[in-house]
């Protein structure tokens, strides 16, 4: 116990030193990404002096430097919330200070007290503002703001470290921690027979002559036997999924679609027109959430009845391109378009049930036969192929084209989207 507990109070040193070097506004420019605050602790000797292994000299390096950028976001946070409630600010100086809070460097450049340089196209952006703007007082109310609500941390606790795996090892019904002394490690027995291989938090109880260890819980996947099939599918903004077997799910995907985007489209419209005596936006963000949650509700609910039906074991898809992408004026009703949330939702579910996804080109994929291979046209929803004489619903031939890639390998990448932890022994 003497020698875990030598452990636990030098990461807590450790921890301490971090915040008090690099907790204060002098340091906000180098606490990100980190490596800066690494390298600068490796130089400092404070490892060398303590005599703590690196394996837990980095761990309590990065645990308290994680401390430090959340403590710096609760104090942004609390003087966003405070500029939104300054009835003395105009719209540009609220403007002008939700700018500085969100671009780090020119956050820190005016705690510092120092000139904004910044990207030039940023650059472009914060000159428009700061046009606009009282900077002088702004800068002393930021400045004032932080002295107020940031608080430099400090810790008391001498009894919690953090092991990285390279730092025990399991053995003789227990778990071996390296220590201080060169090559040496201390036997605990355990009163289990779990085995782990991540990062473990230790706690210390000297007066009971006990330890805890915490690890993370991982929700295992659920593995279904029957899920064998391959599936190929198209997304749609009518019908919301097309498999190649012509199965379609989600058909009123397009209706509730079309009610979301004309209300918000409506919406905007009375807002800008009537935006100087408009009391607020808060009726507007209550009911778009309402409306929001009914369409996504739908969505979650006729992918699972997807799963539940057609048991897939692979599922092959396009790989989607980028919102926006491609140039060119878009559609309110494509901006709207929720692909992405049912992209996100579609992986979310086959992590869970243990589905592999595949995806595939979509270069030409709408125009190509999933019969022949040849080249046909689409009319009002049907597939018409001149080479074989093929007639098909144009999604459902979308679908049999996108499987038909994937089982010659014209993939873009083939993955499991979940992980399989190791189960405790």
């Amino acid at each position: 116990m003497r020698k875990l507990l030598d452990i636990a109070e030098d990461y807590g040193k450790v921890k301490n030193y971090v915040y008090a070097r690099f907790g204060g506004i002098g340091s906000l420019d180098r606490i990100y990404p980190g490596y800066t605050v690494q390298n600068e602790m490796t130089a400092s000797g404070l490892r060398t002096s303590l005599g703590l292994p690196s394996v837990y000299f980095y761990l309590a390096v990065f645990d308290a430097l994680g401390d430090i950028k959340c403590q710096w976001m609760r104090t942004k946070a609390k003087i966003l919330e405070l500029t939104g409630r300054n009835v003395g600010f105009t719209e540009d100086d609220k403007h002008y200070l939700r700018f500085l809070l969100k671009v780090n460097n020119a956050f820190a450049a005016v705690l510092q007290q120092k000139p904004i340089q910044l990207p030039a196209e940023i650059q472009k952006q914060y000159e428009a503002l700061a046009g606009r703007a009282d900077r002088e007082r702004l800068h002393r109310y930021l400045c004032r703001q932080v002295r107020k609500y940031h608080l430099k941390l400090h810790t008391d606790c001498q009894h919690i470290f953090s092991a990285s795996e390279r730092a025990y090892r399991y053995g003789d019904h227990g778990i071996y921690f390296a220590v201080k002394e060169k090559r040496r490690r201390v036997f605990v027995p355990l009163t289990d027979n779990n085995r782990y291989k991540c990062q473990l938090s230790v706690r210390l109880y000297p007066g009971e002559q006990r330890l805890e260890i915490i690890v993370p819980v991982y929700v295992s996947v659920k593995r279904h036997e029957d899920y064998r099939n391959t599936v190929g599918i198209a997304l749609g903004m009518q019908t919301m999924l097309t498999t190649d077997s012509g199965h379609k799910y989600g058909e009123n995907f397009g209706l509730y679609q079309t009610a979301y985007t004309k209300w918000t489209e409506k919406q905007n419209k009375n807002y800008h027109c009537n935006r100087q005596n408009n009391p607020g936006r808060k009726k507007y963000t209550m009911q778009k959430k309402c409306l929001e949650g009914r369409l996504h509700d739908y969505i979650n609910q006729e992918l699972n009845r997807f799963l539940s039906e057609e048991k897939p074991g692979i599922i092959c898809l396009i790989k989607l391109p980028k919102a926006g992408a491609g140039g060119g004026k878009t559609s309110r009703a494509v901006m709207m378009w929720q692909r992405g949330y049912i992209r996100r939702r579609l992986e979310w579910k086959c992590q869970e049930h243990a589905i592999e996804i595949v995806e595939v080109f979509g270069n030409g994929v709408s125009r190509e036969c999933s019969r022949c291979g040849g080249i046909g046209e689409r009319k009002k929803g049907i597939f018409c192929c001149s080479a074989c004489g093929a007639v098909l619903d144009e999604k459902t031939n979308t679908a049999g084209t996108v499987r038909k890639r994937a089982a010659s390998g014209k993939t873009v990448r083939s993955r499991q989207s979940f992980q399989v932890y190791e189960q405790p022994e």
